[in-house]
């Protein structure tokens, strides 16, 4: 009845923003590794920086689920106009 929606991005798109995420990610990580400071420093850091990645992830996952919610309430809407204004013949008279 209606088109499948089309994905927005491309695999390409996908692939640099993993790979960005992994870089960033990895690059913290050594840096706190190797910071000239206390093992209690750097265990409080790396535990902020699985806090920071667990919250972006339970964000973007949130956002999309909104997203996503709107798009089927949309469809929802679209596809009752759509039957009201089929099943409507404006050339029928009523009680005749």
């Amino acid at each position: 009845m209606t088109a499948p929606v089309p994905h927005r991005t491309t695999s390409a798109y996908f692939l640099q923003a993993v790979a960005s995420f992994a870089l960033a990610a990895v690059s913290l990580a050594l840096g706190i590794a190797n910071l000239p400071v206390s093992a209690w420093v750097r265990a409080f850091l790396a535990i902020g920086l699985l806090y920071v990645i667990t919250s972006a992830f339970t964000l973007a996952k949130v956002i999309r689920d909104r997203q996503e919610e709107g798009a089927i309430t949309s469809r929802v809407d679209q596809a009752r106009l759509e039957k009201l204004l089929a099943e409507h013949d404006p050339f029928k008279v009523d009680g005749v």
